[in-house]
This record gives C-alpha cells, sequence and structure tokens, in this order.
C-alpha cells in the first residue's frame, strides 16, 4: 500500500471516530436534556398543599367534612388523587378519592359526607395525596374540642404539622 493510500485509510478512520464520538455527544447530551426536562417537570408541580378543612357534626360520632386542596395538577400522570382523616396514631377515618385531575379548577374542595370519628378522638389530622410524590408530609391538624356549635373551619397557616 502506498504512504497516499495509508494515509487516506487513517483519514478515513479519523473521520470515522470523530463522526461517532459527535454521534455519541449528541446522544448524551439528549439524554442529559431529556433528565433535566424531567426534573423540572416534577419542580414545578411539588407536594399537594391543604388549604382548608371544614368539619360538620352530622350528629353523633360522624361529622361531614370538606377540605380545599392546591396542587399544580399537570394532567392523569400527575394530579392531587386523594385525601383523608386520620387520628394521631395514623389510623384512617375517612378517605376521599379523587378521579381525575383538576387542571384548571385550583384550589379545589372535595367532601365527604359522614366520617365516624369516635368521641375520645379530639385531634384529627388531614392527610393529601398526589400521583406523583404520594402522601405530602404536610398535614393540616384540625382540633375538633376546639368546634363551636358543631362546626370548625381551619385554614392552614403553618403547614409543618
Amino acid at each position: 500500500m502506498s504512504v497516499l493510500n495509508q494515509y487516506n485509510e487513517l483519514d478515513k478512520e479519523s473521520m470515522r471516530q470523530a463522526m461517532l464520538s459527535r454521534y455519541n455527544r449528541k446522544w448524551v447530551a439528549a439524554f442529559i436534556g431529556c433528565g433535566l426536562l424531567s426534573v423540572m417537570n416534577f419542580a414545578v408541580a411539588d407536594d399537594v398543599n391543604i388549604v382548608m378543612a371544614d368539619f360538620r357534626s352530622a350528629g353523633g360520632d360522624h361529622w361531614a367534612v370538606n377540605v380545599t386542596l392546591k396542587h399544580d395538577d399537570s394532567g392523569w400522570d400527575h394530579y392531587a388523587d386523594n385525601w383523608r382523616v386520620v387520628d394521631e396514631d395514623g389510623n384512617v377515618l375517612g378517605d376521599r378519592v379523587l378521579f381525575h385531575p383538576h387542571v384548571d379548577e385550583q384550589p379545589f374542595t372535595r367532601g365527604i359526607n359522614s366520617v365516624e370519628i369516635p368521641e375520645e378522638v379530639t385531634t384529627v389530622y388531614i392527610e393529601a395525596h398526589d400521583k406523583v410524590h404520594g402522601w405530602t408530609e404536610k398535614r393540616l391538624q384540625v382540633d375538633l374540642g376546639k368546634a363551636k356549635g358543631g362546626h370548625i373551619r381551619v385554614k392552614a397557616q403553618d403547614m409543618s404539622h
């Protein structure tokens, strides 16, 4: 093989390596970009915020409960899909499944007509859930002992409960 042919063969191999390297860099950049977009999407829609809870006595140990939630629902893959009433031990007293996203309705309120809360239970918590983050650690505490005339409304102030 002549020196010129050897040079051309080396030049072709260098070009092939350079093209593969450029191709691989583009794919790596594309994967990194997709990963950043995914992280940014999760950053936009955080945990569910529990805005308010309204408890009205429904007679005996039963309470009608309405809860207002705020969440950046983005569609069927990421929306607030549940809230519940739990006692201090975490026992679920009432559970409200939300069957669809509320993209254009924020904040929104949904209720349960009858939650049985034993008379000896005076403090309950509202917990909320979304399809991506699960149950939020930010619960809303409700002291039923402060109910007046069978009614108490608690608005979220400090969501660290």
